[in-house]
């Protein structure tokens, strides 16, 4: 499928025929509302730069008077009369893109409310995200193409392909009629790479923000952001141990069956997913011992290879605090558990969202920096060391400025 590709009705063929082809499937260990069982392997794919070269062939384009188009794969151009002021995103990727711009005003709906790490937001000053009022699509039949007419949003931030394929209840000509009727889909989906029904282009994260800054017409809050980021990996590999210092990191979901010993494991992929462990330089323990996105294995298997620490994906959206130290403690209890390495050394950490957005990603880089490199970074003391001014690693208020306008 061509990158360059543009029109009107190129987009309405690709609905037609792309949405229709997708297979149904599901999201490794991303267990509850915001997901379901694994859904196999996936082929790797060209590891996702963590520069943020603009692409040359996706721009914004004046198409005469106040309109404008934007350009993303799987839709293809996308013209915009005025600014969006009604959205609606998937989740907290490009959710969080929009909170990011400023629009948290303009939110109407979620696909899904739940399973965000809301607790990033509280450290930043002056900023409250809050989704009371926020309409969540999902409902236990799936999607209702209804709740998108009633929503009546201005555009909607998702990819239309990966949600034909989680949601019962809408279509291909379902999504077509939305975009047609109600207003323009804007999305991909950039949280793993591989799988065969994403026969597209991927963008990185900040690519994908690039769009939806795009869209928003918020250029100038796209590069404040990017500044952010850019300074942070810079701080980061400034400093980065060597990689023969630096420990091994088994990859777990926190969505596993602890009581039971049945375990999610992933190695270290290539999409935005995983992209703060890419940046960090991790060494994914796991790697050379999974075929695919995921295994399922028991504590017998993860003590065979015996990483140096154990990170739970998932575990800053899916689960208090409490409620992970309560899994954490079921692994301590276990005969083979607490054997492992990792109990051993207390190295059981909560893990990030696949799902990030630009702020998002700060903060799990951050977090996920102490937790690896403490001697380095600063030792992590859960959600609470991010109070402490002096250990950290980006500008909380700067970020704070940029959502608040304060540019």
């Amino acid at each position: 499928m061509d990158d360059d590709r543009s029109g009107d009705s190129t987009r309405r063929q690709f609905i037609a025929t792309g949405l229709g082809a997708a297979a149904t499937g599901a999201l490794a260990g991303c267990t509850g509302s915001g997901g379901s069982e694994p859904s196999g392997t996936a082929s790797p794919e060209p590891t996702d730069t963590v520069t943020t070269t603009e692409a040359t062939d996706d721009r914004q384009t004046a198409t005469g008077g106040d309109s404008y188009s934007v350009s993303m794969e799987p839709m293809g151009d996308v013209t915009f009369e005025s600014v969006p002021e009604r959205w609606l995103a998937y989740f907290s990727t490009y959710g969080d893109m929009g909170i990011a711009l400023g629009q948290l005003d303009g939110l109407q709906g979620l696909v899904f409310t739940e399973n965000w790490p809301l607790a990033f937001y509280d450290h930043l000053p002056g900023v409250d995200v809050s989704f009371d009022g926020v309409t969540q699509l999902m409902g236990e039949n799936g999607l209702d193409k209804e709740a998108f007419y009633e929503l009546g949003c201005d555009v909607h931030l998702f990819d239309p392909t990966f949600l034909s394929r989680l949601a019962d209840g809408m279509d291909a000509a379902d999504f077509e009629e939305v975009d047609a009727n109600v207003g323009p889909i804007v999305g991909n989906s950039i949280r793993r790479r591989g799988s065969d029904w994403h026969d597209y282009r991927y963008y990185s994260l900040y690519e994908a923000f690039e769009k939806v800054a795009q869209v928003f017409q918020e250029r100038e809050r796209y590069e404040a952001l990017k500044s952010v980021h850019d300074d942070l990996l810079a701080t980061i590999r400034a400093d980065l141990p060597p990689e023969d210092e630096r420990p091994t990191v088994g990859l777990l979901s926190v969505n596993s069956d602890f009581e039971n010993g049945a375990f999610y494991a992933y190695p270290v992929h290539d999409g935005n997913g995983h992209k703060q462990y890419r940046d960090l330089g991790m060494r994914g323990a796991f790697d050379d011992h999974i075929d695919g996105s995921y295994a399922e294995w028991d504590y017998e298997t993860i003590l065979e290879i015996d990483p140096d620490a154990l990170l739970f994906q998932y575990g800053f959206s899916h689960v208090s605090t409490a409620e992970f130290e309560r899994r954490m403690d079921a692994m301590r209890e276990d005969p083979v558990g607490q054997q492992l390495s990792a109990v051993e050394n207390d190295r059981l950490y909560r893990g990030g969202t696949s799902y990030q957005g630009p702020i998002v990603n700060l903060f799990q880089t951050e977090a996920a920096a102490k937790q690896f490199y403490p001697e380095t970074f600063g030792a992590w003391d859960g959600l609470d060391t991010l109070a402490d001014a002096d250990a950290r690693l980006f500008d909380y208020q700067r970020v704070a400025d940029v959502v608040n306008g304060a540019l």
